[in-house]
C-alpha cells in the first residue's frame, strides 16, 4: 500500500489556492447564463410567456373587456390577476425573462465578437502534415513550375475564388499554400444577434415611450378631435410618458371617399381632414390605407369606415335635442348596430326635475342600402339607400351606476330587471332620412340625415426606426448565416524528382476540410485542384 505523506509547502510548491465558493457560484451561473443552450430556452420561454397575453384580455388595449371577464368569472379573474395575466407584457415575470434574454445575448455575442475580429486578422492555419487524412484529397500531381512559382500561381487563383490565402516555404524545400473561405458565415451569426438586440432595445424603447390610441372620427366640424386624453375613445401611454408628453393637434373630418366593388368588397377609400398642429393654420390633407397621415409625434392610420345616422329627439315639453350616433358595421355589406340614448329627456323646464325613469333610448339597426324583402340586411355597402330600423326605450338607461358599459347597446340588466322598459312594440320603426316618428307621450324623434365615419389609429413608436433597421439587419445576418460555407483547402508543392519527370518542376498535393457541413463542398474542392493543376494538363497536351 502506498502511503501519502503530507509535506509542508516550500517555495518553489506553494499550496493550491483555494477557491472562493461566492466567486465560483457566480462565474459559473454566469457561464450558464452566457450560453448559446440558455439564449435559445430563454427565447422559447419568452414565446410561450406571450401566450396568455393573447388568450386572456390586456388593460392596455381594452378594459372593457376585461371588466367583463370579471363579470363573468367572478372566481377565476382575481386569481389570474394576482398573476398578471390581465397586464402580462408589463408584468414582473415576463419583464425578468426579457431581461435575461438581453443579458444572455449580450454575454454571448461579445466574446463571440471579440474572437471573430481576432479570427479575422489572423492567417490560415499552417497545412497539416498528412493530408490523406483529410475528408478530401487528392494525391501528388506535376506541374512543370519550380515549387515557389507553383505555390504563387496557385495561390493567385485562389485569391480570384475570394479566398485568404498564405504562401509559406518549408525548411525541406517544399511551399505550402492555405486558403480559407467562408468568414461571412460567422458575420452573419453576429449580424443576427446584434440585430436582435437592437430589436430588444426597440421594444422595450417603445413601450416606454410609445404610445397609441383609437377614434372613431366623424364628418362635421362640431365632431373634431384634438389630441387631448379624454378625447380618445381608447388610449394607452407608456410607462414614461404623461398626457401632457402627447403631441398637439387637432383633426376635423370633411370628405370621405369609398367604392366598392360589385360583391361589396371595399375596393378603395380615404379620408380627408383638416390638420391644425401646435396652433399653426389649419391644413387639408388626404390619407388612406395604405399611406397613413403622418404628423410630428404621431402616425394616424386608417384603419375602417362605416355610418353615423343624426337623430334629433323632442321630448314631451318640446325640448330638443341632436346626436351624432356612430353605427358600427356587422357585415360587409354595412349593417351597423347602434344606441341612441337620451338621458337628459323629458326634465320639465318649469321645476328642473330630472326623473330618471322616464329617461329615453333607441337601439337598432342601420342599412345603407335596404333590402326589397324587408329584412334587417344592408344589400350593398354602399349609401344608395338608407334605412334606420328602431326599437323606443323609457325607464333608467343606467349611464349613473359608474360601471363602464358598451356605447353600441342598452345596457341588458337595466332591461331585464324592468327598470328600462320597451315601448315600441314588437316590430321596430322604419325610418329613413327626413322622416320622424312620434312615440306614445308626444315625443318625437326625427331621422335628420346620414354622416360618414373613419376609424383611426394613432400611434407613436419612437424605436420604429431601429426595428426596421434591426430587423432587415437581422435578415440579412441569417442568409448569411445559412447559405455561406466555412472552409479550408491546404496544397502542398514539393520539388520532382528529375528522374520521375524528366524536367524537373513541381509535385502538388491537395486536401481539404469543410468546417461546416457543405454538401457541395466536395464539387468546389474537385473544381479548384482541377484548376490549380491545369498548367500540367497543358503541358502534356503539347508534349503529345
Amino acid at each position: 500500500m502506498t502511503v501519502v505523506e503530507d509535506r509542508p509547502a516550500t517555495a518553489d510548491a506553494p499550496p493550491p489556492r483555494r477557491v472562493n465558493p461566492v466567486w465560483a457560484l457566480l462565474r459559473n451561473s454566469w457561464r450558464q447564463l452566457t450560453s448559446m443552450r440558455t439564449a435559445l430556452v430563454l427565447l422559447f420561454l419568452l414565446a410561450v410567456a406571450a401566450v396568455p397575453g393573447s388568450i386572456f384580455p390586456q388593460r392596455s388595449v381594452n378594459r372593457e373587456n376585461v371588466s367583463e371577464y370579471f363579470t363573468a368569472h367572478p372566481k377565476l379573474a382575481p386569481v389570474i390577476d394576482r398573476l398578471g395575466a390581465f397586464d402580462v407584457y408589463a408584468s414582473p415575470w415576463f419583464a425578468a425573462i426579457y431581461l435575461l434574454l438581453f443579458t444572455s445575448l449580450i454575454g454571448c455575442v461579445l466574446p463571440r465578437l471579440r474572437d471573430h475580429a481576432r479570427a479575422l486578422r489572423s492567417v490560415p492555419p499552417q497545412a497539416p502534415k498528412r493530408m490523406d487524412r483529410l475528408p478530401h484529397h487528392v494525391a501528388a500531381s506535376p506541374r512543370p513550375e519550380a515549387p515557389d512559382a507553383a505555390a504563387q500561381a496557385i495561390a493567385r487563383g485562389l485569391r480570384r475564388k475570394m479566398f485568404r490565402t498564405r504562401v509559406r516555404e518549408e525548411g525541406d524545400g517544399s511551399w505550402t499554400v492555405s486558403a480559407e473561405k467562408g468568414y461571412l458565415k460567422e458575420t452573419g451569426n453576429l449580424l443576427f444577434h446584434l440585430a436582435l438586440l437592437s430589436v430588444l432595445i426597440g421594444v422595450g424603447f417603445g413601450h416606454w415611450y410609445g404610445w397609441h390610441g383609437n377614434r372613431i372620427l366623424v364628418q362635421g366640424q362640431d365632431q373634431g378631435f384634438c389630441s387631448a386624453l379624454p378625447q380618445f375613445d381608447e388610449a394607452t401611454l407608456g410607462p414614461r410618458l404623461t398626457a401632457s408628453d402627447l403631441p398637439k393637434f387637432c383633426l376635423e373630418l370633411t370628405d370621405f371617399q369609398s367604392t366598392f366593388q360589385d360583391n361589396g368588397q371595399p375596393k378603395s377609400f380615404g379620408a380627408t381632414v383638416e390638420v391644425t398642429e401646435d396652433g399653426g393654420p389649419a391644413t387639408t390633407r388626404t390619407f388612406t390605407v395604405n399611406d397613413p397621415l403622418r404628423l410630428d409625434g404621431a402616425n394616424i392610420n386608417l384603419i375602417g369606415q362605416g355610418y353615423a345616422p343624426v337623430l334629433r329627439y323632442t321630448d314631451k315639453y318640446g325640448v330638443a335635442q341632436t346626436k351624432v350616433v356612430p353605427f358600427l358595421p356587422t357585415d360587409l355589406m354595412m349593417t351597423s348596430e347602434g344606441v341612441a340614448q337620451f338621458p337628459d329627456a323629458n326634465v320639465d323646464p318649469a321645476t328642473n326635475n330630472r326623473d330618471d325613469k322616464q329617461q329615453v333610448g333607441f337601439e337598432g339597426v342601420f342599412l345603407p342600402t335596404a333590402g326589397t324583402d324587408g329584412s334587417a340586411a344592408s344589400r350593398f355597402p354602399a349609401l344608395d339607400d338608407p334605412v334606420l330600423y328602431l326599437s323606443a326605450y323609457r325607464g333608467d338607461l343606467g349611464l349613473d351606476v359608474g360601471i363602464p358599459g358598451s356605447v353600441y347597446s342598452l345596457d341588458r340588466d337595466q332591461i331585464d330587471s324592468g327598470r328600462l322598459q320597451k315601448i315600441s312594440g314588437d316590430r321596430p320603426q322604419v325610418l329613413r332620412p327626413g322622416q320622424s316618428w312620434t312615440l306614445d307621450d308626444g315625443g318625437r324623434l326625427e331621422f335628420v340625415e346620414v354622416r360618414r365615419l373613419a376609424t383611426i389609429s394613432l400611434r407613436h413608436d419612437p424605436a420604429q426606426v431601429t426595428m426596421l433597421i434591426g430587423s432587415v439587419l437581422g435578415l440579412m445576418g441569417l442568409m448569411l448565416s445559412l447559405s455561406v460555407h466555412r472552409r479550408r483547402i491546404w496544397f502542398r508543392v514539393l520539388p520532382a524528382d528529375d528522374t520521375d519527370t524528366g524536367t524537373g518542376g513541381s509535385v502538388v498535393e491537395a486536401g481539404g476540410l469543410p468546417r461546416t457541413d457543405h454538401a457541395g463542398f466536395g464539387d468546389e474542392f474537385a473544381a479548384l485542384t482541377e484548376t490549380a493543376l491545369a498548367r500540367d494538363h497543358d503541358s502534356e497536351e503539347g508534349k503529345s
